[in-house]
């Protein structure tokens, strides 16, 4: 019969379309792991929803598998529960937590028209100053005030509003809290005192304060699973349970960055970029900190790239057919077979540039109407070239981030990756080039975001009493790939007509925007 551990730990992640959740022991070996697909509403035009009981329920069909799974021994040896989630959220519940509507998702763009309103009341400069950040309909004050706006009755009913882990927290332990993390990231919060704005407040004419839980440290242990919620999941009544995170926060402890000095990226179809910082950022610039919870790094600048993973899909799904075909009669992986192709191209793609942007862009750029592009294309272009180029131009995207995050005063010598994406060594090979610093390629577990709620659950409860050195131990290096120097001089080169060629078109492609949205 196998030895089971002393300690034992649960994380689960509410996505935006899976709930995923793991237990694992306090050598990171995982006892029992379930997921199940969640559905997205889309209710009109810029409108992105879910249902929160659809959440519970989905929840309670994952934790009745886990716990059937691990069995009994295992569950009475669980000793903290995390969960992360999605961000920003806006689910309203009333006084006896029902919630009164389906939850806006951060995808939700209806209230573009409030936000508009709100800079203008407070101004662009100061409401940066505020927020830390650059402002976007996917972030809660706007949302707020079109729910005060548009469903009086329902506002007026409302006792708080709740992120998606918040819910789940309060299902477990009858608690409405929120995370100092994504408290940090909804834009309601003054960043520069980590208070909710007045300010903010005033102009949406809601009392934050009352409207808004309190936010509590991310490992702060918030209370434990009931009774109740016990008979529902099949966990052992008691367990504690920590305020929890942001899914971006979770992917971070997951990525293993424990220390100054290393960036992470968690490459999936888009990506996340993690830098650990000494001391807090300006507000008022691409990309800013957040605080952190890990000892040594007491601030973390992390930054979406919208469509990295998404762009080699996009290129095979709608141009890559034949290569598709040829892998399919020769049984064989797609991707594998891009991969190879792409090498057979030299640095640089031979005059092709690729943008990224075909979901516009987040960092460092904040525009909804940036587009994808090919430059530099001939009657002499191959399709092996356009694969290549896609490669490249996601590595120069993420050179931009890491680039605009040193100029704000942090610094990596070596970038930690996880993802789907890792499993791209091509891939990964471009990127040390394109940066000029070693890929440290992690195993399968790393950067699974229930794994990062682990981790947090297990520093939280005692289990993990030095996250540093735990994260060092359970967090493996599979490969470590370096740069290539002929292609890290060809990128030198071309990086910088990358950065002035979006530029030039910047001005046009809004415009452009502008007059697409007008014909429409």
């Amino acid at each position: 019969m196998k030895k089971l551990s002393e300690n034992y730990l649960l994380g689960m992640d509410i996505g935006t379309t899976n709930i995923k959740a793991m237990i694992a022991d306090e050598n990171g070996r995982v006892a029992a792991s379930a997921s199940e697909s969640g559905r997205l509403i889309f209710p009109g035009p810029n409108m992105a929803e879910q249902d929160a009981q659809a959440w519970w329920k989905n929840v309670q069909i994952i934790l009745r598998r886990l716990t059937d799974e691990a069995g009994k021994e295992i569950v009475s040896r669980i000793r903290g529960i995390t969960v992360s989630s999605q961000t920003v959220t806006m689910l309203p519940v009333d006084k006896d937590g029902k919630p009164l509507r389906n939850a806006l998702i951060w995808m939700d763009g209806r209230s573009a028209k409030q936000l508009a309103y709100i800079i203008q009341e407070i101004g662009f400069d100061r409401y940066v100053s505020i927020i830390g950040g650059q402002p976007d309909a996917a972030f809660l004050p706007n949302k707020i005030l079109w729910f005060k706006q548009n469903e009086p009755e329902l506002f007026a009913r409302t006792e708080k509003i709740l992120q998606a882990s918040s819910y789940i927290n309060y299902k477990l332990t009858g608690k409405m809290t929120m995370d100092i993390d994504q408290a940090a990231r909804c834009q309601c919060m003054d960043i520069n005192t980590l208070k909710w704005s007045d300010e903010i407040a005033k102009v949406t004419g809601v009392d934050f304060h009352k409207l808004l839980p309190q936010p509590v440290p991310v490992d702060e242990i918030i209370g434990t699973v009931t009774e109740e919620a016990a008979a529902q999941t099949g966990l052992k009544s008691g367990i504690p349970v920590t305020a929890g995170a942001s899914d971006a926060m979770a992917s971070m402890y997951a990525a293993g960055l424990c220390r100054l000095g290393e960036a992470a990226e968690s490459s999936g179809t888009s990506s996340l970029i993690f830098v650990g910082s000494s001391r807090a950022s300006a507000p008022d610039i691409p990309v800013v900190t957040k605080p952190c919870s890990i000892k040594g790094v007491p601030y973390i600048f992390d930054a979406p790239i919208s469509a990295s993973g998404a762009s080699i899909k996009w290129f095979l799904d709608n141009l890559g057919q034949p290569e598709q075909d040829y892998a399919d009669r020769q049984g064989r992986n797609v991707y594998d077979y891009v991969n190879e192709i792409a090498l057979k191209i030299p640095a640089g793609s031979n005059g092709v540039l690729f943008f990224p942007y075909l979901r516009g862009e987040r960092a460092p750029l904040w525009n909804s109407y940036a587009k994808g592009m090919f430059i530099g294309m001939s009657v002499d272009t191959k399709r092996e070239e356009l694969y290549r180029s896609v490669f490249e131009g996601t590595a120069f995207a993420l050179r931009h981030v890491l680039e605009t995050i040193k100029e704000a005063g942090a610094s990596a010598n070596l970038l930690r990756i996880t993802g789907g994406g890792s499993k791209s060594r091509t891939w990964s090979q471009i990127k040390a080039s394109v940066l000029r610093m070693p890929v440290y390629v992690l195993d399968e577990q790393s950067g699974d975001v229930p794994f990062g709620d682990v981790l947090i659950a297990g520093n939280a409860t005692g289990v993990f009493p030095d996250l540093t050195e735990k994260i060092s131990q359970l967090i493996q290096v599979k490969e470590i790939i370096q740069p290539v120097d002929e292609w890290a001089d060809v990128y030198d080169k071309l990086y910088p007509y990358y950065l002035d060629m979006y530029r030039h078109l910047d001005e046009d492609l809004k415009k452009y925007e502008e007059t697409l949205s007008e014909s429409a």
